[in-house]
């Protein structure tokens, strides 16, 4: 009797953490699951793959490295990696870390090293919809050296319906668990920008609200309405700089949201290259990366900013010269 009553009592807090896990991590979906999608729109990795990474790799938020670092995706800070680190013990003593000045940072660098890795590019070239192809194509590419971690991102995707948030992208509807009402196209959703958990979304991107950084400089996203003169006044920069900073001809009153930088952008990026999204222009390109324009367009052998940009090209961030034989390792 004693031994079968020990037994319930192990088997009733197993249950409870059980329980308790289930619903922290259903938390964290509610929470992040607006910045997975607005990912997937601006880079193509599946919203529910990068949930469940998100999930698996940071213990839905509860681990130390997503705590003190907010880094969602335990990614390691490689050599071109300049920004602030932590060191943890993972495959070996003391690796080196990125540290992310928010969580939504973290979710955006974490695409941008799928994307601009050569290891990574075949996962791409999938179904956005075939979990399974990137999971097991994660795991080939040596994202993780777990030998289960593909079966267990397909299981957090399977307990939790994350493929409804890929659904979301791709057939344009919002996922059925969100409010139950009529599915709603979120092409319509993105052109208008909406404010939830303190991010802004807006044209497959996503930004933080306030002053945040893109490639080291200081950068804040301004909505439609947005008088320029009063940003004058409100971070003390003058018009001639602020024009310069933007590639401004005027000082007005904003028609549509945009990226306004407060600081000079740099020349490069320590990224290679991005993917260019549907109609995105060069000036697009030079905000959202935050690399001068007249650099942006002679690293592409481009003479004309107005060119027409084809969604899909790959486009340079840094001289070639730095380019070549920069990237190497792996997760």
């Amino acid at each position: 009797m004693k031994v079968k009553f020990l037994i319930s009592i192990v088997f009733f807090f197993l249950a409870g953490s059980v329980v308790a896990q289930s619903a922290a991590t259903e938390a964290y979906i509610r929470q992040y699951k607006n910045l997975a999608i607005a990912e997937m729109q601006r880079t193509g990795v599946p919203a529910a793959i990068k949930l469940a990474q998100a999930i698996l790799e940071s213990q839905s938020g509860s681990s130390s490295l997503a705590m003190t670092a907010n880094n969602h995706f335990g990614i390691k800070c490689k050599t071109e990696w300049t920004g602030s680190r932590v060191f943890q013990d993972d495959d070996e003593k003391g690796e080196c870390f990125r540290v992310y000045p928010s969580v939504e940072q973290s979710y955006r660098d974490h695409s941008d090293f799928l994307r601009n890795r050569p290891y990574y590019a075949d996962l791409f070239k999938l179904d956005p919809l075939d979990t399974k192809g990137w999971a097991w194509g994660l795991k080939k590419a040596g994202y993780a050296t777990n030998p289960a971690y593909p079966q267990r991102l397909l299981s957090i995707i399977r307990d939790y319906n994350l493929e409804q948030y890929n659904e979301a992208v791709v057939i344009g509807r919002r996922p059925a668990a969100s409010d139950g009402k009529q599915d709603v196209s979120l092409v319509q959703q993105k052109e208008t920008e909406t404010e939830e958990n303190d991010v802004l979304f807006h044209r497959n991107s996503i930004f933080p609200r306030g002053i945040f950084h893109i490639n080291r400089s200081r950068v804040v996203f301004a909505l439609a309405g947005t008088n320029l003169n009063d940003l004058l006044r409100q971070y003390d920069v003058t018009s001639e700089d602020l024009m310069d900073f933007n590639e401004l001809s005027e000082l007005k009153t904003l028609t549509e949201s945009r990226l306004i930088f407060l600081e000079k952008k740099l020349k490069k990026s320590n990224k290679i290259f991005r993917i260019a999204q549907q109609g995105e222009t060069w000036k697009d390109i030079s905000q959202f990366e935050g690399v001068r324009l007249d650099y942006l367009l002679i690293y592409n052998e481009v003479t004309q900013a107005e060119t027409m940009i084809p969604a899909g090209q790959k486009i340079r961030l840094q001289p070639l010269s730095d380019i070549n034989g920069k990237w190497s390792g792996t997760h």
